[in-house]
């Protein structure tokens, strides 16, 4: 029994399978190109025979075709499958299945047989152009002009017969009008050309468009050219309902700031494209003007004025213009419209700022103190030219210079200027511009006298400064400050401590001291002595205010002393003094309730020697003068000056 086996030109070898007493077929596949010519060669098939070679014919094998004619061939003896039929197309045939027989004994009768399949498929090759589908290659489309810039319009498709790659085809526009209206793209997926707008459509400047498109394969066919095919594609614009369209995009006027109400600005046109020619109405979007400043014409688009305009607070005003269709509300459009405020001359002139200017002392005549130029708001089309003077016509301190630069230099007129004669100057200057009409304003300058070193360096403008010595420091100043702080201080501390020195000893004990004896030296009445007392006196020695009198307890009752009675020397009454201390320390709470010495030093109210002060000099009736005083020097010339009184002072 032969045993077949498959050997291809352009596969593998197939693996060889036993065939028994009874044959069955081997199925073997082989796939072909679909372009070949007669006798090409497909494949080549094997069988093996276990019978002994060398023993007559039972081993000779011979092959024949069961079934695949007349495509194929094969050779009885090599086994090789041949095609016999020319032009076999895939796109008409894709797969053959050819049954091949081995068998022994050279074929004669009597011998045994065994078969095999293979499966023969003709592979693609790029043999078909694309082709579009429609009849005569015409496509018509109707596209609304309001169509979005590269939105889809239609769809062309090319058909190819071919498979895979060599079925793949571009699609490009080569002809027709407004070719930049539109594109054509490659859907991959469906292998679709997809029509797009490149620009708007209107339907009102055109209606129809005529494009010839053109697929193209990508790969190249088997002649080396490319398989092409082309058709016309027709558009139709269809009419939509648009917004108005305004005359320009955007607006500008002018208009002169401080202008009355309702003065006109300008005019805004928008108009109706569509056929319908629907009226149009206008109006001002208030989020662009919030102030209301603007009004417009709901006809006839005519802008006006409704509040004053200042130019220095906004030179520009952006407000957005609407046109809204009568017959349809939702058809709207917009435009800006730019208002410039014009300048007047409606601001005076004046100095920026009021700072102080700073004057030295030991300047010299002709010094320039400061230069200084005003400031106009208004923005007049050639610049400014401001024009200076004095409020006064004369001013014996100071004088202006014109720079003939818009700016004036303050000049001082003599060198006599003291801080002790005259701290501050007030120095009016009128400011006019050459607006029309003119305005002008008066600026008051301050000029503060200073004490200056001698390059001019400002060191200090306050009028006390003027009594420190030449070239003290402020470092120096303040390390005076520092020590007489410091000596204040010691002393504070040492009255403290001597005060606390001088206070008495007192026992504190934190014992009930109620069962203790309390023993103190004096001379006081006996028991009758405690019956006017509280015991927790003697209980708490070391209360809150001692044994110590206080002194800043006025009594409630006020002793009047008596008249007449133990008068002193100079006319005292010793017994006066005396009743009126005792009424004092009988009526002190804070006392200690045991008799006790209170001694005082009394002196008396007159002295032998009388007064002492110079206080009374001047109303006495000596003609003592003074006069020598002022040749002591400065420090001694006030002191002189107060002494030294005329008759009229003496009668005053």
């Amino acid at each position: 029994l032969p045993i077949c086996l498959f050997t291809s030109l352009y596969c593998h070898i197939v693996p060889i399978i036993s065939l028994y007493y009874t044959p069955l077929p081997y199925i073997i596949n082989v796939i072909l190109f679909s372009l070949f010519s007669t006798g090409t060669s497909v494949t080549r098939v094997t069988a093996t025979d276990a019978d002994d070679p060398g023993y007559g014919n039972s081993a000779k094998l011979v092959y024949s075709i069961l079934e695949g004619q007349p495509y194929f061939s094969i050779d009885q003896y090599d086994a090789v499958i041949k095609v016999a039929l020319a032009g076999m197309d895939r796109e008409m045939r894709e797969e053959y299945l050819v049954v091949i027989q081995a068998r022994d004994m050279g074929g004669h009768m009597g011998g045994m047989s065994g078969t095999t399949t293979v499966t023969v498929t003709l592979t693609d090759i790029n043999d078909n152009p694309p082709k579009f589908s429609k009849g005569e290659s015409l496509y018509e489309f109707t596209i609304p002009e309001d169509l979005g810039i590269g939105k889809p319009g239609g769809r062309v498709k090319a058909s190819d017969r071919d498979i895979g790659e060599n079925a793949k085809s571009t699609y490009r526009i080569i002809g027709g009008d407004e070719r930049d209206v539109f594109e054509i793209i490659t859907d991959g997926q469906t292998q679709e050309g997809i029509l797009t707008l490149k620009r708007a459509l209107d339907f009102e400047s055109k209606k129809n468009y005529s494009l010839t498109v053109v697929a193209t394969n990508v790969r190249s066919s088997t002649t080396g050219t490319p398989f092409m095919d082309q058709a016309t594609v027709k558009v139709s614009v269809e009419d939509a309902d648009e917004p108005p369209v305004f005359s320009k995009s955007t607006y500008v006027f002018d208009v002169h700031e401080n202008a009355p109400i309702n003065t006109a600005i300008g005019t805004v046109m928008a108009r109706d494209q569509d056929a319908s020619r629907s009226l149009v109405r206008y109006s001002i979007d208030r989020h662009t003007d919030l102030e209301r400043q603007f009004n417009i014409h709901v006809d006839d688009g005519k802008i006006t004025l409704a509040k004053p305009l200042d130019r220095e607070t906004d030179n520009w005003h952006n407000i957005t213009v609407t046109a809204t269709e009568t017959r349809n509300h939702s058809q709207v459009s917009r435009a800006i419209v730019a208002i410039r405020v014009l300048d007047i001359n409606d601001n005076a002139p004046e100095f920026p700022t009021n700072e102080e200017l700073f004057l030295c002392e030991n300047g010299r005549p002709g010094q320039v103190i400061e230069t200084i130029s005003a400031v106009d708001r208004d923005n007049p089309a050639h610049g400014h030219t401001f024009h200076y003077r004095l409020a006064t016509p004369t001013n014996a301190n100071f004088s202006i210079k014109n720079n003939l630069d818009n700016s004036i230099s303050i000049v001082t007129m003599h060198n006599d200027f003291r801080r002790q004669k005259q701290e501050m100057y007030f120095l009016p200057i009128i400011v006019t511009d050459d607006g029309d009409p003119p305005m002008s304003s008066t600026n008051t300058l301050t000029i503060r006298v200073c004490g200056c070193s001698r390059d001019g360096t400002v060191q200090s403008c306050n009028v006390e400064a003027f009594v420190l010595p030449i070239g003290l420091s402020m470092g120096a100043l303040i390390a005076i400050l520092a020590c007489i702080i410091l000596l204040l201080v010691i002393v504070v501390l040492f009255v403290t401590l001597r005060r606390h020195k001088n206070e008495p000893l007192i026992i504190k004990d934190d014992e009930d001291v109620r069962e203790n004896i309390i023993r103190y030296d004096d001379e006081g009445g006996g028991e009758e002595d405690t019956e006017a007392f509280d015991i927790a006196t003697l209980q708490n020695p070391d209360g809150i205010n001692g044994f110590l009198p206080r002194k800043d307890i006025k009594p409630d009752l006020q002793f009047m002393p008596r008249q007449g009675h133990h008068s002193g020397p100079n006319g005292v009454d010793v017994d006066e003094f005396i009743n009126v201390r005792l009424h004092e320390a009988d009526n002190d709470p804070t006392a200690p309730p045991y008799d006790s010495i209170q001694i005082y030093g009394y002196e008396g109210r007159g002295s032998v020697a009388g007064s002492l002060s110079s206080l009374e000099t001047a109303s006495s009736d000596s003609d003592q003068n003074y006069d020598y005083l002022r040749d002591w020097g400065p420090h001694f010339r006030r002191l002189g000056e107060l002494y030294s009184v005329g008759e009229s002072d003496k009668e005053t």
